[in-house]
């Protein structure tokens, strides 16, 4: 049956009933409404227009740097350090490259590992700072827990943390190849000494300066003491720079790349013999074990050009490992510490007096083993002996303290002084090492009575081994004394040397008092002399030992320094050797304690430096008038 209820008349019917009827919507209605999705979309359009246009006209540029300044790493290409060689040009210190590893904690969540699963789809297993520290954990050697915590960071993440120090290229390169995102190189050149200790005295060590390296600032290597100080300037090269654009923690191949290289430092070149530095240092460190001594120095001179072909210390660091030996001994005393040398000291005064004609060698005086002088001052030698009469020969070979004030009388304090001045005595030598001291020679219008004579035996005056050394050198050339130098030559990165730039040369006594001196310093190491311990069978010796006293901490003259000069063979000397040992238990003397360590290392050296032994006999002078003497 049909529903009428759904028929047109009674829908009528009923709109009717309630007294509403149905009216269609007005054209003005819809046509606002069109109008208005009109002007809203016309203002996005314009909007995104405007925005479009700012994006890539206005600030197109700006927005380009940006982008490309977040993608791009700027890297400093550090110089290599230069080297430093032995005489021979055995490396005595280099640079090696090596890398620290750093994470930049902002970067490291874009890393993704992936890896195949067993159906050989290569899928994601890992992702961000644990799964970074899974596989860098092995290759750093580190906890892999330790180092996630290192790579995530806290809260403020930061653009530069040390993971790693010191790691080699090889291992550098691997890290690399696993291409995870903010894990960064920082390379530089580590200092490596390949001897050991051997000339640590000499070539001193290196300190790190720079930026702060925890904000991503490059450290680099400075000279802190030694050669590595003086030459700082010439080891150091200049620092390059590399640019590049970066994602996802690789380089991009494509992206912009700068680079200025670097400049290595010039290469130093000593007149160190490396072989003869480690026999000296060796025999130093042997006195101060046999005798007690505090410290030991010494120090071997090439006669005629001023070369130091050694100068060692007792206690030597090893620049690589300064931290196993006490910073007092870090540097060089041979240089730094000067000591009253004692008698070796009355060379000068024999020299003087010599050159200015005023004694010869077979000059006689009264020699008693206590004497009072003109001025009152009351001078004894260190053992008793009875008066007699002896030839300057004699009173330099038995170093008699009574007989040697009267030789110095014979000249005027003045003309001693200068001779003194003249062997360097009060002025630094020159040597390529920092802090040198010139030692202490005070004027004689401040001496006293007393000084007038103590000065004249090694005593009232000061001087470090390296000018001993310097001082018996003139006896052996001639005379003349030569600028000592331990650089010999300066070759820079693209193989251009410079030897180095010496002071003129002065005369300071004549050529026959030179030899007049040599024929005297042999008696030194006649049995019956005080230096008889440093004979070395074959070679002739013209040589010279001194002891002197020196004050404690409490100002008292409780220590003594033992001291040895000579030259090698005495007839025609090639080297000259000064040996300084301090504080040893007991009478300390120098013919005791610093003239053994003087025939070790003659003994070395004639055989490593190619020295013939001598063709000639030992000179004996006489010591006493009218004494029959032959030679050895």
């Amino acid at each position: 049956m049909a529903n009428d209820h759904n028929r047109p008349e009674d829908q009528a019917r009923r709109a009717g009933a309630s007294g509403r009827r149905p009216q269609p919507k007005s054209r003005s209605t819809l046509t606002r409404r069109l109008q208005t999705l009109l002007a809203i979309f016309t203002a996005c359009t314009l909007i995104l227009g405007i925005r479009l246009v700012d994006l890539q006209g206005v600030r197109a540029n700006k927005l380009s740097d940006s982008a490309a300044e977040f993608r791009t790493r700027s890297y400093t290409l550090q110089a290599k350090r230069g080297d430093i060689l032995d005489s021979s040009g055995a490396v005595l210190a280099t640079s090696v490259e090596r890398y620290n590893v750093a994470v930049n904690q902002q970067l490291i969540g874009e890393y993704i590992k992936y890896d195949e699963n067993d159906e050989g789809e290569v899928v994601a297993v890992g992702s961000g700072a644990a799964a970074a520290a899974k596989e860098l954990a092995p290759l750093l050697e580190m906890d892999e827990a330790e180092l996630g915590g290192k790579l995530l960071g806290g809260e403020d993440k930061r653009t530069f943390v040390y993971l790693k120090k010191d790691v080699s290229p090889e291992l550098w390169r691997e890290i690399r190849a696993l291409r995870i995102p903010g894990i960064e190189p920082e390379q530089f050149m580590k200092r490596e000494y390949p001897n050991g200790k051997v000339a640590g005295n000499i070539l001193g060590y290196t300190g790190m300066i720079g930026e702060n390296p925890e904000d991503g600032g490059a450290e680099k290597a400075t000279g802190q003491a030694g050669i590595e100080r003086s030459q700082n300037d010439v080891l150091t090269g200049q620092d390059g720079s590399l640019t590049v654009q970066i994602a996802g923690g690789a380089v991009l191949p494509n992206g912009d790349r700068s680079e200025e290289p670097a400049q290595d430092g010039a290469d130093v070149q000593l007149t160190v013999n490396r072989d003869l530095q480690d026999n000296l240092e060796q025999a130093v460190d042997k006195t101060v074990d046999d005798q007690g001594a505090q410290w030991a120095s010494a120090v071997v001179l090439e006669i005629g050009t001023g070369s130091v072909l050694a100068l060692a210390d007792s206690s030597t660091p090893d620049p690589s490992n300064l931290s196993a030996t006490d910073p007092d001994n870090w540097g060089s005393r041979a240089v730094m510490a000067p000591v009253e040398p004692g008698s070796t000291g009355k060379l000068m005064t024999f020299a003087a007096a010599i050159d200015q004609g005023t004694v010869e060698p077979l000059s006689t005086f009264n020699v008693p083993d206590v004497i009072t002088m003109p001025n009152g001052e009351t001078i004894r030698d260190n053992d008793n002996h009875p008066t007699q009469d002896m030839t300057v020969a004699g009173i330099l070979a038995l170093s008699y303290n009574t007989g040697l004030i009267q030789i110095g009388d014979t000249i005027s304090d003045d003309t001693r002084i200068d001779y003194m001045k003249k062997f360097g005595i009060g002025s630094k030598t020159g040597i390529e090492l920092p802090a040198e001291s010139a030692g202490v020679l005070r004027d004689p219008s401040t001496w006293d009575n007393r000084s007038h004579y103590t000065t004249m035996f090694g005593q009232g005056w000061s001087a470090t081994t390296l000018q001993l050394g310097q001082m018996v050198s003139v006896i052996g050339n001639d005379g003349v004394r030569v600028p000592v130098h331990i650089i010999d030559s300066v070759t820079d990165a693209d193989g251009t040397s410079q030897p180095a730039v010496l002071d003129d040369s002065v005369q300071v006594i004549s050529p026959e008092s030179a030899d007049t001196m040599l024929d005297l310093m042999q008696g030194v190491t006649d049995p019956n002399s005080t230096g008889w311990r440093a004979r070395v069978p074959g070679y002739n010796i013209a040589g010279k030992t001194g002891t002197a006293q020196v004050p404690d901490e409490n100002g008292e003259l409780t220590r003594r320094v033992g001291t040895f000069v000579g030259l090698v063979p005495a007839e025609d000397p090639q080297i000259a050797i000064a040996v300084a040992v301090y504080n040893a238990p007991g009478a300390g003397y120098g013919g005791e304690v610093a003239a053994p360590v003087f025939k070790d290392v003659t003994t070395f050296a004639v055989r490593q430096l190619g020295i013939p032994p001598s063709t000639e006999p030992l000179v004996r002078l006489q010591w006493y008038p009218g004494e029959d003497v032959g030679n050895d």
